[in-house]
């Protein structure tokens, strides 16, 4: 007992038993020929019958097995056949569903037929060479075209019967050409020139007959088409609709094989065999644009970068049973597989990785790349110049017209400007090109919007974790006469260590000075930002020409006194106060509006200061504050002997408004 019957004459047919195999349903599939059954894809349930059947034969069949329903998948030009189905189904009360090809839009600069017999009468005034691409049961009509047996070319199936056809036509054996597509546009051309066509006679046979391929063909050879027209469709599906309408009326559903492909950087030989043979196995091909073109070929294929409605494409398509995501790179880099996979869960993808960007310019450049930092500036804000200063190698997306040529300025505006820099512009394309200097000469080229940089800094160094930078390494002469007070070694190291930095933190020095504790916090905030507000522009001053001696582009300098200096920066993450020129209450207020959060270090000596700031955080009901006093005391050598030289002592005080207790610490530094 058969649940549905198929007659099964076009690769719309084949595609469909494709679907059903996969299917619970039994399927009897008639096809014309015994050639036309080696064509029709096998499965357990599915039964093929090879042999012509008449209207009478149909009728029997159908009475017989009374299927629960009949698709008519013949050509779109056998309306014999397709008369026939229609007929004995209705006969026998059985439902029948015509499977029709999708169609193409005319043909600019081609000859329409309406029939074989016009198409022959219309190339009767012609001259030059004819190849015919219409099948070997309709070759008569043209025998009536002058000098057919020199100038006619017939392409047919490669089966006794249609050589049997051209025989009968007196098609001579040399301008047979027995051949089973699909033909590509290549083949078509190889095949016109072989023959020396002026003239290419096909049918509309639709996309899945190569029909697109051989207009282009015929084009490119500058061979002139006629086309024979399709009769008149009598209603029925396409094949998306069809295999949805299956679906729903058998109540069945199956799940497709979806592959996400990584294409590398372009050029198809990068891919991995596996990639090609999933990619050559798809029957529908989804993706970005660029990535679509070079791929799909004649095959359904959606555009699109959202990873949504390619899930939702996918659940609406059930008629395609191998699907290609395709993405440029590789899926694991950067990728927009990292957000369509979870969403493709249900199918199970498998996923063929692609050579990343990284590994081709590196490969080029003939260096490794597993200690390189990666960033990725495509589409996002920030800077390479933190990573340049704590990483040997960098390497950096850039995307859109002026990426490459604004990192190099970045870095030449930050005194990095003789750090080599490797741009490679179209990787793996005819034109690609890879240019190499310091970032400073590089400023002024333009590049490819296609493109990435290798950073290498040979004198980087890692980020550090705590204040250790000796006194003497900074510069406090003003050029006056005169020096910059400053923060001691001793002192600044407990401060900042009391501030608890982190590599991103946003950071405030207020009353900065020379700096001296800027620079140790941008030294740490290498991801973050410090801005050093100072009210004195001597010592603003004095504080630029530091961060320039530390070549620190993390590190902003404010001239003017908190809090109104404040104002137009971010919020800080946490702030160091050295001095407020008696505006304490106030400095405080504006920390806690910009960030309830924020932990806070000060610095202080006269008592009154340290009256004023315990008033100001009782006030202002900070949960946790720590209370430090540091004294200390230097060797200073007197004749013989050390003596020990006291300096004034600093009271160190950290407030913050919720602070992680004792446990929390432990476990944030530790993870345990």
């Amino acid at each position: 007992m058969f649940d549905l019957c198929l007659f099964a004459g076009t690769t719309e047919g084949r595609r469909l038993v494709e679907f059903l195999r996969e299917t619970p349903l039994s399927v009897y599939v008639s096809v014309a020929t015994e050639y036309g059954e080696t064509l029709v894809p096998q499965g357990s349930n599915i039964t093929v019958h090879a042999g012509r059947l008449d209207r009478a034969q149909m009728a029997a069949l159908f009475a017989r097995e009374r299927f629960a329903l009949v698709v008519d998948a013949t050509h779109p030009f056998a309306a014999e056949a397709t008369g026939n189905i229609a007929s004995a189904a209705g006969e026998t009360g059985i439902e029948v569903v015509r499977l029709v090809r999708e169609e193409e839009g005319a043909v600019a600069e081609a000859t329409y037929a309406a029939s074989i017999a016009e198409a022959a009468e219309r190339l009767k005034g012609t001259e030059g060479n004819i190849l015919l691409t219409t099948g070997s049961k309709e070759l008569l009509p043209f025998t009536e075209v002058p000098n057919y047996r020199e100038r006619l070319y017939a392409r047919v199936l490669p089966m006794q019967s249609s050589l049997a056809a051209c025989e009968a036509a007196g098609i001579p054996p040399a301008h047979i050409i027995a051949m089973q597509g699909p033909f590509s546009e290549e083949l078509n051309r190889a095949i016109i020139r072989t023959a020396q066509a002026k003239h290419l006679v096909t049918k509309d046979s639709g996309p899945s007959g190569g029909f697109a391929e051989k207009i282009a063909a015929a084009r490119r050879e500058g061979a002139s088409v006629l086309i024979i027209g399709r009769p008149p469709e009598q209603g029925g599906m396409r094949f998306t609709e069809l295999v949805q309408y299956l679906a729903f009326r058998f109540g069945i559903s199956v799940s497709p094989r979806v592959s996400v492909i990584g294409l590398g950087m372009g050029n198809p030989e990068l891919l991995t065999g596996e990639a090609k043979t999933a990619l050559a196995a798809a029957e529908c091909v989804i993706g970005a644009k660029r990535m679509v073109e070079a791929t799909a070929g004649g095959r359904p294929f959606l555009v699109s970068m959202d990873h949504t409605e390619i899930a939702g494409f996918i659940h609406a398509h059930p008629e395609y049973r191998e699907i290609a995501v395709v993405m440029s790179g590789d899926t694991g880099f950067y990728s927009g597989a990292k957000k369509l996979i979870p969403l493709l869960a249900e199918f199970a993808p498998r996923v063929y990785p692609g050579v990343s960007s990284l590994q081709y310019l590196c490969a080029r450049l003939k260096t490794a790349w597993d200690d390189a930092k990666v960033l990725s500036l495509h589409g996002r804000g920030g800077s390479v110049v933190p990573a340049v200063l704590e990483h040997r190698k960098v390497f950096a997306l850039v995307g859109g017209a002026g990426g490459a040529q604004r990192v190099c300025e970045e870095l030449s505006k930050a005194g990095l400007g003789h750090v080599p820099v490797a741009v490679g512009e179209r990787l793996s394309y005819p034109d690609e090109r890879i240019t190499e200097g310091p970032a400073e000469e590089l400023c002024s080229r333009a590049f490819d919007p296609l493109c990435v940089l290798l950073i290498r800094n040979k004198n980087a160094r890692p980020p550090r974790r705590t204040a250790c930078l000796p006194d003497e390494a900074f510069l406090r002469w003003t050029g006056e006469g005169s020096t910059v007070p400053m923060t001691k070694a001793e002192v600044r190291a407990v401060s900042v260590a009391k501030l608890r930095l982190e590599p991103d933190s946003v950071a405030y020095d207020i009353g900065a000075g020379t700096g001296s504790v800027s620079v140790e916090m941008a030294g740490i905030c290498t991801r973050g930002h410090v801005y050093a507000v100072e009210c004195k522009p001597e010592a603003a001053a004095l504080a630029e020409r530091n961060k320039k001696r530390f070549g620190l582009s993390n590190l902003t300098v404010v001239e003017g006194a908190a809090p109104e200096a404040c104002a137009p920066l971010p919020p800080p993450t946490h702030a160091f106060i050295g001095g407020t020129s008696g505006n304490m209450r106030e400095v405080l207020e504006m920390l806690l509006a910009k960030n309830p959060a924020v932990r806070i270090v000060i610095n202080l000596i006269a008592l009154e200061s340290i009256a004023e700031a315990m008033r100001c955080i009782e006030t202002f009901g900070f949960g946790h504050t720590e209370v430090v006093q540091v004294s200390v005391a230097k060797a200073k050598k007197l004749g013989r002997y050390h003596l020990m030289n006291g300096q004034n002592p600093i009271m160190i005080i950290t407030c913050e408004k919720d602070a992680a207790g004792p446990e929390q610490i432990q476990t944030e530094e530790t993870g345990k």
